[in-house]
């Protein structure tokens, strides 16, 4: 049987009951791991967008260097297929940009912001923590004092302690209620705040049109048309350069009209009070 000695400093008296600790432990690991899936989906969406564009930008060099091939200067066929490709990538890459533009604006932005909330509410936690060894310590005193005999100078000091315990009981305690409360809060806050982030995320991708009907979409009229006969390709279906990813939104979805976010509940920096942080414009 291993013997462990007792802790110099810490009270006898269980000043935090088992449950509450628990509960407390619990709210907060689900709050570590919602920092740290917030983090690796920011940084994946990252990725995703760089690697959106870097995929654009090469599809146009490709049609880029076709179009100086030499064989373009020798059969039209070709010239006029790598011409069509090369107008197809370029619509493509505005397209993307534009895509990768409103994501940065209604899902990456959000996703920083909703992160910043975080060290605030660590700092909480360490404070709490502070508060609760200090605590620790004091009813140590406290308890020191009551065993010894009961002299004048004892009970002064007793009393003296008791007075220091008090103001550094109070303040745990409001620490740990507050943490309590907001932490849970928090924590359901966040499905409200990022669903319509996502919703963005679909929107900004969505192709009205059938896939049979994509080549039209992106592809000059000669191209779909067999290369010189631009009777098989209706011209509604052929977007302007500049209607850009608004060409690809259905009319039911418009897709420039900004709302305000859910509140979201945040840490003051001193005080750790919550505050209603109103954090994303994104699209109804």
């Amino acid at each position: 049987m291993s013997w462990i000695p007792f802790k110099i400093g810490q009270p006898k008296k269980q000043i935090v009951p088992k449950t509450v600790e628990r509960d407390f432990e619990r709210e907060y690991g689900k709050l570590q791991q919602l920092e740290e899936q917030t983090k690796r989906l920011q940084k994946d969406m990252k990725k995703s967008t760089d690697a959106d564009l870097a995929m654009s930008k090469s599809a146009v060099k490709i049609s880029l260097d076709l179009l100086s091939n030499p064989l373009c200067e020798q059969d039209q066929d070709f010239l006029n297929m790598v011409t069509a490709l090369d107008t197809a990538m370029k619509r493509m890459d505005a397209f993307n940009q534009e895509k990768v533009n409103q994501i940065q604006k209604t899902v990456i932005e959000p996703l920083k912001k909703f992160g910043s909330v975080f060290p605030s509410l660590n700092m909480a936690v360490k404070r709490r923590e502070q508060a609760l060894q200090d605590y620790r310590r004091l009813q140590a005193k406290v308890e020191k004092y009551e065993e010894k005999e009961k002299t004048g100078p004892v009970l002064a000091k007793l009393h003296q302690a008791r007075e220091e315990l008090r103001p550094v009981r109070d303040d745990f305690e409001a620490k740990n209620k507050q943490l309590l409360d907001e932490m849970p809060r928090f924590y359901n806050s966040r499905l409200d705040y990022f669903q319509p982030s996502f919703e963005s995320l679909i929107r900004a991708q969505v192709r009205p049109l059938p896939p049979r009907m994509m080549a039209q979409h992106f592809f000059p009229r000669e191209a779909v048309a067999g290369f010189g006969d631009p009777s098989h390709a209706s011209p509604a279906l052929l977007p302007t350069p500049e209607a850009g990813l608004s060409h690809s939104l259905p009319p039911a979805l418009p897709p420039r009209e900004e709302c305000r976010a859910p509140p979201v509940v945040g840490w003051n920096s001193r005080f750790g009070l919550s505050v209603a942080l109103w954090l994303i414009p994104t699209f109804t």
